[in-house]
């Protein structure tokens, strides 16, 4: 756990699902996300998978900004992992004051400390997404990502761009 002058960052816990909830039904907007008893049984299903967390900060006691983290086993680079960054959100009442950011962070030291080699994610092609990503030391120059989707991508709901 870290604790700044804005938020305290730290590992979500189970306690936290109703504020994860809110995050990803406002970073959804029309597609469904899980919930109810089922919801948070796959909430903590995905927090006792070894190798993943959810990095939150927390400001007046609400969860207002998260990324998931999957540190994934590796047989190349020496057998060292490689890491995944997914469902990166930030609530709109809270963008632009570096909540994003530190989570990322928080995220970023997290994989460092299990030795991954690089870190992954994928982001909408909006400027301002992309913008975010690279002042944090991301680059789209190094590989060429794709996707294969079984249903339609999202769209970006207006004024949800991590800040």
């Amino acid at each position: 756990m870290i604790e700044n002058a804005k938020c305290r960052l730290r590992v979500a816990n189970e306690r936290d699902y109703s504020d994860v909830l809110c995050l990803y039904r406002e970073l959804m907007g029309e597609i469904p996300v899980l919930c109810g008893s089922e919801g948070a049984a796959e909430f903590n299903r995905i927090l006792a998978l070894p190798g993943t967390s959810i990095a939150v900060a927390e400001a007046g006691g609400q969860v207002v900004s998260a990324a998931t983290l999957h540190v994934l086993p590796n047989l190349t680079h020496g057998g060292r992992p490689y890491a995944l960054i997914e469902n990166v959100v930030t609530l709109r009442a809270f963008q632009s004051r570096g909540f994003g950011r530190a989570v990322m962070n928080f995220a970023r030291d997290r994989a460092w400390a299990m030795d991954a080699y690089k870190i992954m994610l994928l982001t909408g092609k909006a400027a301002g997404v992309r913008g975010f990503y690279e002042r944090l030391g991301y680059t789209g120059d190094d590989k060429h990502a794709m996707t294969l989707r079984r249903s339609p991508a999202r769209q970006p709901q207006p004024g949800n761009l991590p800040q």
